[in-house]
């Protein structure tokens, strides 16, 4: 039986609570209190093989680090974007590739977009890695 949407959220929610001092939710927060990281789920894929057998997720993991303006933020950035390491995003999501048990496999693919974004009138720093689960 392939993971349903809420287990592949939960389940990237979880892996990136294992970076510690980073705030972890299954979506985006209404108020912000950086370092925070959550999943969105942007396509589903239902027919990766006959009868349901591999529904594919496509997904980005958000990562908002901190004030755009505050030089620590691009620093903690370097950490959170590094390939391995006790901050790498990369490292921490592909720790469990079954997502506690729930998928087949997962990528994380790339780090597709290192931003400002507008929330509430501030400008923070945000990373976005791009993950393909295979439910």
């Amino acid at each position: 039986m392939p993971a349903t949407p809420s287990q592949v959220v939960t389940g990237l929610k979880n892996r990136l609570a294992t970076i510690t001092g980073l705030r972890t939710f299954s979506y985006q927060p209404s108020s912000l209190n950086p370092p925070v990281g959550f999943p969105v789920i942007n396509r589903i894929e239902y027919h990766g093989a006959m009868r349901g057998g591999l529904v594919i997720y496509d997904c980005t993991v958000y990562v908002i680090v901190g004030r755009y303006t505050d030089d620590r933020a691009f620093d903690m950035a370097d950490d959170y974007l590094a390939y391995s390491g006790a901050k790498s995003i990369r490292a921490a999501i592909e720790g469990d590739e079954s997502l506690g048990g729930f998928t087949q496999s997962l990528t994380v693919a790339s780090s597709a977009n290192i931003s400002a974004v507008n929330v509430a009138d501030q400008d923070f720093l945000q990373v976005a890695l791009q993950v393909t689960v295979n439910g």
